[in-house]
């Protein structure tokens, strides 16, 4: 997210990947216009998964009874939950409390208090297809600092989004997110970044939530990724948990993770991750 585990700036795990009708460099495979119909479908669920996550956040609640709403959906309309297993992954979301960014375990013993921040990642596979999203919400509602840090983390992806365009690259896309991050003085994490997304959960190309315009891999029709922007409030220094999933700020700042799936076409970008 996201990757899952050390998914890097540097790349992604190296996968054989039986997809595809054009390759751009390496691994990195482009979509045809089909696939990315199937894509939609796979992301619209994952989409409508968060959808009722979202809902159901309040005083009271356990990561775990969120963690069941997201199975369900998913479950119920003929998908798989891609995290669940995923190297060993025990759940269907990744839930992580305020100072954690990403890769958070539900639990029946995490209960929601008030003015907890949440990030919530979910896939969902359908018919071997994958779409990859996440948000960040307060509990009992965003105010103050949250809410300026989740708001700007927003608006990063949002900008992200907008950067891929016809004959751009990725590295305008990278950079978009940087500049929202950087104007806002947040802590832009770099340690784990956003990745391509088809039948395998990670794919290359890695997306970093910062670059340089004009550079990496050309934005063409058919390439689909994840767009993930992480800000803290702090540094954007990260320490996993002895868990070996939870990542948290080492500073002990609040995070905000936000994502979407998004495809790349003749006329621009198109979100796959909508419910």
């Amino acid at each position: 997210e996201d990757g899952i585990r050390d998914i890097g700036v540097t790349g992604v795990q190296t996968c054989a990947l039986p997809i595809s009708k054009a390759v751009i460099s390496g691994n990195i495979t482009l979509k045809s216009s089909g696939e990315v119909d199937a894509m939609r479908a796979a992301g619209r669920l994952c989409g409508q998964a968060l959808d009722a996550v979202s809902k159901a956040i309040r005083p009271g609640i356990s990561t775990f009874e969120l963690d069941a709403i997201a199975e369900a959906v998913i479950r119920d309309a003929g998908g798989l939950p891609t995290f669940k297993g995923y190297f060993g992954f025990p759940a269907t979301l990744c839930t992580s409390l305020n100072e954690e960014i990403v890769h958070g375990i539900p639990s029946k013993k995490r209960v929601l208090r008030l003015g907890d921040v949440i990030k919530i990642d979910c896939g969902a596979t359908l018919d071997g297809w994958i779409g990859d999203a996440a948000f960040t919400a307060q509990v009992g509602g965003a105010t103050g600092k949250p809410k300026k840090l989740m708001d700007a983390t927003a608006a990063a992806l949002e900008a992200g989004i907008k950067a891929m365009q016809p004959g751009g690259f990725l590295g305008d896309v990278c950079h978009a997110v940087e500049v929202v991050g950087k104007g806002q003085k947040y802590g832009i994490v770099t340690r784990y970044c956003g990745h391509g997304v088809g039948r395998r959960l990670h794919e290359e190309p890695s997306v970093p939530n910062l670059g340089v315009p004009g550079t990496g891999v050309p934005l063409v029709t058919g390439l689909v990724i994840a767009i993930e922007p992480m800000f803290t409030l702090g540094r954007a220094d990260t320490v996993e948990l002895k868990d070996g999933w939870t990542v948290k700020t080492r500073d002990g700042s609040l995070a905000a993770h936000f994502e979407h799936t998004v495809a790349m076409t003749d006329d621009g970008p198109s979100i796959l991750t909508l419910p």
